[in-house]
């Protein structure tokens, strides 16, 4: 038996309110491992062609081998699902605790299909999992919930749910967990609230952490991860800098002084005030305390301090892409009131990235009046802009619309054009007219626009595993496959993206074959994520995404940047798909018979 499992799932049924318990089979963990690549088979499993707000639809709730051991940044959690924003398969990851509780109550998943007739929540505990009345809590808030659910099972309970934007299923609800870690992206919250699925309480024993099957070999691979994360050559090293001191804002000041901080919209490259919302500047004026997730050394998490209207606020989730779409995208300035439109977006249950974008997109359609005044936004007014995120997720009036996200908007308003989206989901922090490599991985993510299926930046910013120049777009192709690949892994063990800060494929292999026992080298790992990569890619071609469904918006084709180093720079889409499709085998974004074949999916 493989280590590192809990060799079991609970299959849980809210229409007829039953639970049946399972063993993941070895061959599918052996091709597919766990969190994100387990949960994408079991999706994939269940037929790409359900609606995703329909009781049908599967929610797989996964951790990973590693997930609740000792290795380090091993603290995520997937939720994957159809997604209803995009219509793609998707996977979206939180921090925190929830997964290593998860693997401590007995689980690798928790496998969700059907629809209770009135608000329900899950328990976890004790190997077993019930299904509880939540009625009491519909309708509240995501930080209600955790407090009332962790007065009633204990301060230990995780807990994890969606706020209101889920329970009127706005197409990007999210999750978010009592750390305020969000499983942000791709509206799993909006199915979770289909399926009137409030909330999930786990309640884990850390005495039963699974253990190594080779105790020596493990030590060893634990001892030389460790030793790349605290290097100090690294931008992980505790305290010396970068993400340990400054958290992921550390981007902000970096991204906008080369030109490739989409703001406004994406009509400009640099955003003049990004200092005041930028992890330098959150240090040193409104830091609270620094958190950190499961068998993390970094503590990249900021708990902040801000104050609003006369209200002082303590929260922790002062993230760069937060801090961006809320921020710069908008024209928002104001450190305390970017930290308020964070809050809310949390408090609320909505993902903060295509948020930013919703609002990004409603202020320029009313700059350039194809929005009255009375119902639009103005660049930088912040009063409005926390007063409308309470619209959209209630779907008050108007603002109905802009609960389909960025690209349902703009496309309602007869300008799909405002929408700077891939595939129905909206960009991240990174303007691929600066960043070369990002665009070619926004067009080509299985789940629509996405900096986390190939964080190229990676490479462009920080020089891992080697520096490229973010202007040249030769060799982009080729490089977000290899990172595509490598997160497919990583993300099925389910450790941290930061960790391929430090560590490599033969790491990440080394550190699989001694917990588990199941021997693997770093080609191995290689093909194991391309093989989820395809995999998704397939059910997105039989969902409906076929040739020619990896594009860009055309502002970053066509509208040259205007700002910074990478002024008078577009992107270079076809040349990168060309090459790109050629390291992948595909045939226009479909994945050819032959392909399926040499990966084993068929």
């Amino acid at each position: 038996m493989l280590g590192g499992y809990a060799h079991k799932l609970a299959k849980i049924d809210l229409t007829n309110k039953t639970v049946s318990y399972e063993a993941p089979r070895e061959e599918d963990l052996k091709k597919y491992i766990g969190g994100r690549g387990l949960g994408v088979k079991y999706v994939f499993d269940n037929g790409p062609s359900v609606d995703p707000l329909s009781p049908e639809n599967l929610i797989a709730v996964m951790n990973g081998p590693l997930s609740g051991t000792l290795a380090k940044m091993s603290g995520r959690l997937a939720v994957v699902t159809k997604s209803p924003l995009t219509g793609t398969v998707a996977d979206s990851h939180m921090g925190g605790w929830t997964a290593a509780k998860l693997k401590w109550a007995g689980f690798d998943g928790l496998l969700i299909k059907g629809a209770a007739k009135e608000p329900v929540y899950l328990l976890v505990k004790d190997g077993e999992v019930s299904i509880e009345d939540a009625s009491d809590l519909w309708g509240k808030t995501t930080h209600e919930v955790h407090e009332i659910l962790r007065k009633r099972h204990g301060e230990e309970a995780d807990v994890m749910a969606i706020g209101p934007a889920g329970e009127n299923l706005v197409r990007f609800a999210n999750w978010i967990n009592n750390d305020e870690r969000a499983a942000g992206r791709n509206g799993t919250g909006a199915v979770a609230g289909s399926k009137k699925l409030k909330a999930i309480v786990i309640i884990g024993d850390k005495d039963k952490i699974p253990r190594p099957v080779d105790k020596d070999a493990w030590r060893e691979a634990d001892q030389r991860a460790l030793a790349g994360i605290v290097d100090e050559k690294n931008v992980t090293a505790p305290k010396k800098g970068g993400l340990s001191l400054y958290g992921t804002n550390v981007l902000m000041n970096i991204t906008n002084a080369i030109g490739a901080l989409p703001a406004y919209n994406a009509q400009h490259t640099q955003f003049a005030e990004a200092e005041k919302i930028s992890g330098e500047y959150v240090r040193e004026h409104i830091l609270e305390k620094d958190n950190t997730c499961h068998a993390c050394p970094v503590a990249c998490k900021k708990m902040v301090r801000i104050q609003v209207n006369g209200k002082e606020i303590v929260f922790e989730s002062y993230e760069y892409e937060s801090a961006w779409g809320l921020g710069a995208h908008v024209g928002n300035g104001d450190t305390h009131w970017v930290g308020y439109a964070i809050y809310l977006a949390n408090a609320y249950g909505m993902d903060t990235i295509e948020l930013g974008n919703v609002l990004a997109v409603l202020a320029e359609a009313t700059e350039k009046g194809y929005v009255a005044e009375h119902e639009g936004l103005s660049w930088g007014d912040k009063m409005r802009q926390a007063e409308l995120i309470k619209k959209i997720a209630l779907r008050e009036g108007f603002y109905d619309q802009l609960a389909a996200g960025a690209a349902g908007f703009a496309e309602a308003l007869g300008h799909p054009e405002l929408a700077m989206s891939v595939k129905g989901q909206a960009i991240p922090a990174y303007d691929p007219r600066g960043l070369k490599g990002m665009g070619i991985a926004y067009a080509t993510s299985n789940r629509g626009a996405c900096h986390l299926r190939a964080y190229t930046p990676a490479s462009e910013l920080l020089g891992v595993p080697e520096k490229t120049d973010p202007l040249e777009w030769r060799g982009k192709g080729k490089m977000t496959k290899l990172f595509q690949d490598l997160s497919g892994f990583t993300d099925s063990l389910d450790v941290c993206k930061f960790s391929q800060f430090a560590e490599g494929p033969e790491e990440f292999a080394e550190q699989f074959s001694a917990y588990t026992g199941m021997e693997v080298t770093a080609e191995d790992i290689l093909k194991i994520g391309e093989r989820i990569y395809n995999l998704e890619r397939y059910y997105n071609n039989l969902a409906g995404w076929g040739e020619g469904s990896d594009y860009l918006p055309e502002r970053f084709l066509k509208e040259p940047s205007d700002m910074g180093g990478s002024k008078g720079h577009v992107t270079e889409l076809q040349e990168m798909l060309e090459e790109y499709y050629v390291e992948r085998g595909w045939k226009n974004g479909v994945v050819p018979e032959e392909k399926l074949k040499e990966l084993e999916i068929i």
